[in-house]
């Protein structure tokens, strides 16, 4: 769905998927967990719930080279500082020790702010190669809170401008001139943060962070009005430990104490997630499998009541009755609903989907088009198979020599010197058959509405010209149903035109007939399409991907370029060439090309109008089929 010419651009700016995904494979490799995933927030920061760091916007609109740097010291602090040598027990009870308190905020801050200072020096004695890093993240902070420290004073955000004049003092040291008269004993408190240098563990600075607070916590009145450090945000007893119901024996509750580090908590939940997560099971992390019901708010049976509701036992979630009965149906076919699980990316785990074939319509208006189109498009048909043809005979086939029987060759010299001569040698056969196969995909969604006849089109001189060359392919239109997705389930489906079991049938009305529905989710739909090619014995597998935008579902649309682009890695990476093809009835702009090669490489083409769609069409498949000649 085509969503790039908007108002207020800056507000909505797309991420470097490949960037992203170098950073996320980095972070998994400190942290040694391959669960870990990565994301883009206001502050960096952890949510083990779901498995993920964050990186901070703070590097954006900087130079290439500072922008890496920066992204890179927050995973390095998060994945090889804070993941092993943060003490969560520590930060608990000093957390725990000023819920209460009037500098609640300045307490957890300051204590984080002296702990990253820590974790840097740890980080790069283990890592040399992060000093670089670190050394601009140093600088760009430090300009940071000079700028903070004199609007903060201005403003009598003392609270604010304390935290910054100590950032300050940590990294250029004592000897560094304040620029404000404090109302406070600001000498001694820089003296008790400079001790952070020596800090050898969490409770040391948690230690330094009190004595602190103790001196100005009668002076200070208003707590912080800015958040520095969301670090420890979701870092709290809840998620460090498990509350297991009464009804679990000693054996499944395992050990009751809080997890000592970030990583323990990560993995905890990490396998909490995998055996209970998806559509299939929606149960609270906090079960109870051998408990009992206490029997409240019951309501007595009634033989004669009418039934409200079914369930069914197919562990996919109870959403059917969601659905229509002809969405569930299909078109008059049976159609299973399947649960994507994890196997489709992190972003699909909760999608359900059907594959339904698509029924031909048999009308006076398909059949008369169909007629028209192929009349228009069989002079390329007959050339370009033709074409395939010839390249296919005059491939140069290398050659056996040395036989006993066969060709004679021209040299015979070896029957003179050879004791046992075999002057003979044979032509490897031309095989008449391309050893490829297709997969095409068709962007399903309501935006594809006003093309939908040159698409279809296309999709036609497609299916010809492989039947022709008797290629085996498969065409699927994708959607998702946007009307019954939420946040528990979304539902998905395949609209079959031509699968592979159908070999050279003829499906053109089939073709014809698919029409646009909702919403598309571009990940999902290219893993699916990969699973159903890597299936096949061929060895040259091409994806083609026709769509008119960026993919669009729910909770979908800023996570979606990056799914797409892994889904993208991934097919490439098992041997499954992924081609977009751009639908849209004017030229793309720059932006939109950008978009396209960051989530398909540069294997993205786009026409300049719906009347060029069957020529981009032909010429992608004649370089695809060029490939599978060799």
């Amino acid at each position: 769905m085509v969503k790039l010419n908007r108002f207020i651009q800056f507000n909505d700016e797309t991420i470097d998927a490949n960037l992203l995904l170098l950073y996320e494979r980095l972070g998994r490799a400190l942290a040694d967990a391959e669960f870990l995933e990565l994301t883009e927030r206001k502050l960096f920061e952890f949510q083990p719930k779901e498995g993920t760091i964050s990186i901070s916007v703070f590097w954006r609109h900087r130079s290439e080279e500072v922008t890496h740097a920066g992204r890179l010291s927050d995973v390095y602090l998060l994945t090889a500082g804070y993941w092993k040598h943060f003490s969560v027990p520590d930060w608990i009870r000093f957390r725990n020790k000023y819920k209460s308190h009037v500098l609640r905020k300045f307490a957890e801050e300051l204590m984080l702010m002296l702990e990253e200072f820590r974790l840097i020096d740890v980080v790069e004695k283990e890592r040399p190669g992060t000093a670089k890093a670190f050394s601009i993240r140093r600088q760009l902070m430090l300009n940071f809170h000079r700028d903070r420290l004199l609007s903060n004073t201005s403003k009598a955000f003392i609270a604010d401008a304390l935290l910054n004049q100590l950032y300050i003092t940590l990294h250029e040291g004592l000897l560094t001139e304040t620029q404000v008269d404090w109302n406070l004993p600001i000498s001694q408190i820089m003296m008790i943060a400079a001790y952070t240098t020596d800090a050898k563990s969490t409770e040391e600075v948690a230690e330094l962070a009190e004595r602190i607070i103790f001196i100005v916590e009668e002076i200070i009145e208003n707590d912080l009005i800015h958040q520095y450090y969301a670090v420890g945000d979701a870092i709290t007893e809840e998620t460090a430990v498990f509350h297991y119901h009464e009804g679990m024996t000693d054996a499944e509750q395992g050990e009751p104490k809080p997890k000592e580090t970030i990583e323990e908590i990560f993995r905890t939940w990490h396998r909490e997630s995998e055996s209970e997560s998806g559509v299939h099971l929606e149960y609270e992390l906090e079960h109870g499998r051998a408990g009992r019901g206490d029997g409240e708010n019951t309501t007595e049976g009634n033989e004669h009541a009418d039934v409200q509701e079914t369930g069914t036992g197919q562990s996919e979630g109870n959403e059917s009755s969601k659905w229509s009965d002809e969405e569930r149906s299909g078109s008059g076919k049976k159609s299973m609903r399947k649960t994507a699980g994890h196997d489709f990316g992190k972003e699909n785990v909760n999608v359900v989907y059907e594959e339904q074939a698509v029924q031909a319509v048999r009308n006076d208006a398909n059949m008369a088009k169909l007629l028209r189109w192929r009349e228009e498009q069989k002079p390329f048909v007959r050339s370009f198979a033709e074409e395939m043809r010839k390249r296919i005979e005059l491939k140069t086939d290398a050659k056996r020599n040395r036989l006993m029987k066969g060709r004679l060759s021209t040299k015979l010299t070896t029957l003179l010197v050879d004791e046992r001569p075999r002057p003979f040698y044979r032509k490897n056969i031309p095989s008449q058959k391309l050893d490829a196969v297709f997969g095409l995909l068709v962007d399903g969604s309501a935006s594809m509405m006003d093309k939908l006849d040159e698409t279809k089109k296309a999709v036609l001189l497609f299916h010809d010209v492989l039947r022709e060359l008797s290629v085996q392919h498969e065409i699927s239109s994708y959607y998702e149903d946007a009307n019954y997705a939420s946040k528990d389930i979304q539902p998905n489906v395949f609209g079959m035109m031509h699968t592979f079991d159908d070999q050279r049938k003829d499906d053109g009305l089939t073709i014809l007939s698919f029409d646009t529905n909702e919403d598309n989710r571009d990940g999902f739909a290219i893993r699916w399409m990969t699973r159903r090619l890597l299936g096949r014995p061929e060895k040259h597998k091409f994806l083609l991907v026709f769509s008119d935008g960026e993919p669009s579902a729910f909770g979908y649309d800023r996570n979606g370029i990056l799914d797409t682009r892994e889904s993208v890695l991934e097919a490439e990476k098992k041997g499954v060439s992924v081609i977009h093809l751009f639908l849209s009835s004017e030229e793309p702009t720059d932006d939109q090309r950008a978009l396209f090669s960051m989530m398909f490489g540069n294997k993205s083409a786009a026409s300049q109008s719906v009347e060029h769609f069957t020529d981009q069409t032909l010429r992608i498949l004649r370089k695809l089929l060029v490939i599978a000649v060799g």
